[in-house]
């Protein structure tokens, strides 16, 4: 059975259970000075980093754990600020939570991983390639703003470039993240997985991590400048139908990452929830051996 922490502060079962499958440990560690909330399979098969989309948690990787479990080691993990890790305001931005993500692979061990990082992750991921190269294995990526000018729809795009964030303190943030949860196309959320995303961002959890895609005005130019440095090997997924992140982000990045792929699934935005199997299988591949081809002229 499946044992969350005892310090986790939402642990309605006493540590007797959790919303993960069987083989998904979630625990609580501190890294860099900051505690995070991360899950584990300790198998011996090539290290892989899953960092937390937004305004999920970890467990938006519960879908794809079995698929993935039994051939490598897999580190899922809610970034500071996402999901029920601490928020450092210090953070709270691509380039910074980049470098944490670098902490994070050398603190827990985690040598030369793979790192799939869709949504918020994309532009951190890329900047820890960029700034640290040799260090990650390679990257997936997708569902996350890259392009310049700043292409988003919806209320994305509002959360991004408005003026400022004192007019969405009065939101519900549950009914705000519950309205994105019900965006997820041909999937419908176990209970207890959608409770935890809803917790993950009551109070002002969500208003303050939308400091993060606020500073996308002034990260994103500084990645794009970086892209063509970056000889990391790059997988990108995209949905095809994705309504707040359009598939102009990928293709962006695909133009300039020297070493990328790029696969787009007929899917909405959350593509790892609603083709989780077809996800799973793109990222097993590229594990496997593909991203060691990633920049054939065939790509």
């Amino acid at each position: 059975m499946t044992r969350v922490g005892a310090m986790d502060p939402y642990d309605r079962t006493n540590g007797a259970g959790s919303p993960a499958p069987e083989t998904m440990r979630v625990r609580f560690q501190t890294v860099a000075g900051t505690r995070i909330r991360f899950a584990e399979n300790r198998s011996a098969g090539q290290p892989i980093l899953l960092t937390s989309p937004w305004p999920e948690s970890l467990y938006a990787f519960a879908p794809i754990w079995s698929l993935l479990s039994p051939s490598f080691r897999l580190f899922a993990v809610d970034l500071p600020g996402f999901g029920r890790s601490e928020r450092r305001d210090d953070l709270l931005a691509p380039q910074a939570m980049g470098e944490f993500i670098v902490r994070l692979i050398r603190e827990c061990g985690l040598a030369h991983p793979h790192v799939v990082a869709p949504d918020i992750g994309t532009s951190a991921a890329l900047f820890a390639a960029a700034l640290h190269p040799g260090l990650l294995t390679s990257v997936v990526v997708g569902s996350g703003a890259a392009a310049v000018p700043i292409q988003l729809t919806g209320p994305l795009e509002k959360w991004t470039l408005s003026l400022g964030v004192h007019r969405f303190r009065a939101m519900d943030a549950r009914a705000v993240v519950g309205a994105a949860l019900d965006t997820i196309e041909g999937h419908t959320l176990p209970p207890e997985i959608r409770e935890d995303y809803l917790r993950s961002y009551e109070g002002d959890r969500f208003v303050e991590s939308m400091r993060y895609v606020r500073s996308y005005p002034d990260e994103l130019p500084k990645l794009a400048r970086r892209l063509p440095e970056i000889e990391t090997p790059v997988q990108i997924i995209a949905g095809l139908r994705d309504r707040v992140v359009p598939l102009a982000n990928a293709e962006f990045l695909h133009a300039r990452l020297p070493n990328s792929r790029l696969v787009i699934v007929n899917r909405g935005h959350f593509v790892w929830e609603e083709a989780p199997a077809e996800y799973g299988s793109i990222i097993s591949d590229w594990v496997i051996g593909g991203y060691a081809t990633a920049g054939s002229p065939d790509r």
